[in-house]
Parts: C-alpha cells; sequence; structure tokens
C-alpha cells in the first residue's frame, strides 16, 4: 500500500509540474511569386520567387514556468529563414528574430537577450502592413523591422495603457572594451488602446559609428493612431528622423540629412475571409527634393486560420535622385544590384503567394 500511495503521489507531482510550465513550437511559411519593373541598372523586368512577403519566414520555441506568487520565467527563440533557398535569414543567424529569457509579474515583464526595437513595436501597432517584409513601410523606413543584440527591455500594461522600454548596450554585438558608446541604442514605445482608438508615441537613439569614431548617431521620433468603424480600420502615422556627425539615414543623399515620412492606410474586412490592404507612404529629406512616395494594395482570402492566399501590387514613386524600390532604397552595388532602381526611375512589383501558420 505505501508503494502504491508514493507511485500515485509521484504521479500527481509530476502533473502538477507539467501543468506549470510548458514549450510552445510555432511558425510561418509564406513564400509567392513576384515580378518587378526597372529592375537593375538596365531596368529591365525580373520574376523570381520570394519568401516571407506578408511575413517573414520563420520557427520559433516560447515556453513559459509558473514560479508562483505571480512570477513567471518566460523565454522565446525564433529563427528566420527564407523559404526559397532554405538559408538563416538575419545574416545566417540561428535565431535572429529573437533570443531571450526573462521574467514576468504583475509589474510586468523583463527581457534579456535579442530582441525587437521599442521603434519596431510601435511599426507593428501601426503600419496598416503590419511590418510586412514585401511591399510596406520597411521598404521606405527599414528602421521599423530593427532587433538589437544584447538588449534589455522592460513591458508593462496599465489599463489601457501599455510601456516598453529598452536599453542595448552593443546593438550588433560587437563590444569593445573602452567604447562603450559604440553600437548603444535604446528607445521607448508607449500607447493608449481603449474601444476603436489607440494613439501611441516612440523614440530610438541608434550610434551608428566605429570603435574609433563614435560620434554618429540616428536619432527618430514617431506618433501614430488608429481607428476603427465596424469592419474598417484606418490608420496614420508621422515619424522624423535626423542623423548626425557623419551619420546617413536610408535613402538620403548625404549625410547628417534630416527627414520626415508621413503615412495613411486602412485595412477593410469585406467578408470574414476576405479583407483589403491600402497604404500610401511619403518620405520628404529635408533641403533636397529626392523625395519618394510609396503605394500598395493587398487583397487576402483566408481559406483557415491557418492557411491564406494573399495579391499584393505595389508602386514607387522616385523624384531626382531618389531610389526607392518596392522592396527597398537602392543598394548600389553587390548580388543585391539586379533588383536596384536606377535614380529617378519608378518601379512596379506584383506578387502572390500563400502563407501557412503553424
Amino acid at each position: 500500500m505505501k508503494k502504491v500511495l508514493a507511485v500515485a503521489a509521484a504521479s500527481m507531482l509530476a502533473n502538477v509540474a507539467y501543468a506549470q510550465s510548458n514549450v510552445t513550437l510555432y511558425g510561418v511559411a509564406d513564400a509567392g511569386i513576384e515580378y518587378l519593373t526597372n529592375a537593375g541598372k538596365n531596368g529591365n523586368g525580373l520574376a523570381r520567387v520570394t519568401s516571407g512577403n506578408q511575413s517573414g519566414s520563420r520557427w520559433g520555441l516560447r515556453g513559459v514556468e509558473d514560479l508562483g506568487g505571480g512570477l513567471k520565467a518566460i523565454f522565446r527563440l525564433e529563427s528566420g529563414f527564407d523559404i526559397d533557398t532554405g538559408n538563416s535569414g538575419q545574416s545566417n543567424r540561428l535565431f535572429g528574430r529573437e533570443a531571450n529569457v526573462g521574467l514576468e509579474s504583475k509589474y510586468g515583464s523583463l527581457f534579456l537577450g535579442r530582441q525587437q526595437t521599442s521603434i519596431r513595436e510601435f511599426g507593428s501597432a501601426y503600419d496598416p502592413t503590419v511590418i510586412a517584409d514585401h511591399y510596406g513601410i520597411l521598404a521606405i523606413a527599414p528602421e521599423f523591422g530593427s532587433r538589437a543584440d544584447n538588449a534589455l527591455k522592460y513591458v508593462g500594461q496599465f489599463g489601457p495603457i501599455n510601456a516598453q522600454a529598452f536599453y542595448s548596450f552593443q546593438s550588433n554585438g560587437n563590444e569593445v572594451a573602452g567604447s562603450n558608446v559604440f553600437g548603444r541604442e535604446f528607445g521607448t514605445f508607449i500607447n493608449y488602446a481603449s474601444g476603436p482608438v489607440s494613439v501611441g508615441v516612440t523614440y530610438d537613439d541608434l550610434h551608428v559609428g566605429t570603435a574609433t569614431n563614435q560620434a554618429p548617431v540616428l536619432r527618430r521620433i514617431g506618433v501614430a493612431g488608429s481607428y476603427t468603424v465596424g469592419n474598417l480600420k484606418t490608420f496614420a502615422g508621422y515619424r522624423m528622423a535626423k542623423a548626425y556627425d557623419g551619420a546617413r539615414l536610408p535613402g538620403a543623399q548625404a549625410a547628417d540629412a534630416g527627414s520626415n515620412l508621413y503615412w495613411l492606410g486602412a485595412v477593410y474586412r469585406m467578408t470574414p475571409a476576405f479583407s483589403l490592404t491600402g497604404a500610401a507612404y511619403y518620405q520628404d529629406f529635408r533641403q533636397t527634393g529626392s523625395d519618394p512616395w510609396q503605394f500598395l494594395l493587398t487583397g487576402d482570402y483566408a481559406f483557415s486560420k491557418r492557411t491564406d492566399v494573399y495579391a499584393s501590387v505595389s508602386y514607387s514613386m522616385n523624384k531626382q535622385n531618389s531610389q526607392l524600390g518596392v522592396n527597398g532604397f537602392n543598394s548600389g552595388s553587390g548580388t543585391t544590384a539586379v533588383y536596384n532602381v536606377q535614380p529617378g526611375k519608378d518601379q512596379l512589383g506584383v506578387v502572390m503567394g500563400v502563407r501557412h501558420r503553424f
């Protein structure tokens, strides 16, 4: 009888321990066929298979353990990949999207490791495409897709207010003794959401210099909001950016430039399965006429909660020396030059694909 009771007690304790902790495997597989006009130095058309159009293809593990007293241990490991090649994303990192561990309580959550910056969290909340990897705000303002290494991040929910802040000791993972400013990044995101209304503000400060020249820095501040009426959700946003001490903004024609980015967009759910997303982005590089526009329209049909198909069209419109393509600014050299847009040329992009979540 004692043996039976001992076995039963051990089994009950094991079940309780199992109930208090869990690990979830999840992911997204997204691929499509894209056609671009005015690609490369000769302005030719280009057709290709692309990965991560509406959502970056990824797989990940997230877990939580109840430590008692309202305290929980949490972690996330998330790996991006290109489904068309099988290569790892984020510069061939195993867990390039996120790799962090932390604690959660009623006072908020604290994370350590590689994680999304506050300006990315802001973009996810107020970009109509929710930071689509192709054809969206990332093309005209890539900072909205940023992540930081070596970061400490706090997230707290206080009624309708969500507040978060992060500090990265070295945002690209290359610490140098005695160079404490080199690569440093910090920022915050605060938003208020109640009923159909949501508004938020963000700030980001990134040192982009070297260990021997720590001065160059990029600073950005943004404000945006959304409003929902029935099946229609509208968005409006503004981001101001400025480069200092030799730093250069993406797409700028010179160092130490400033820019104003404006966007408007909407998502309309026509049926429970079909939705339309439209957006327009305009970036004004101050003291220059090289100011690009980007437009997009996406239709999405969900076969189920996990699987959907989509079709997107985007058009980038350039003036003077601006070189914005539907997938980003001209890099100028290397193998990616085949996708580049020449100065002042426009580009049309069309992509159709399928996305599955697991």
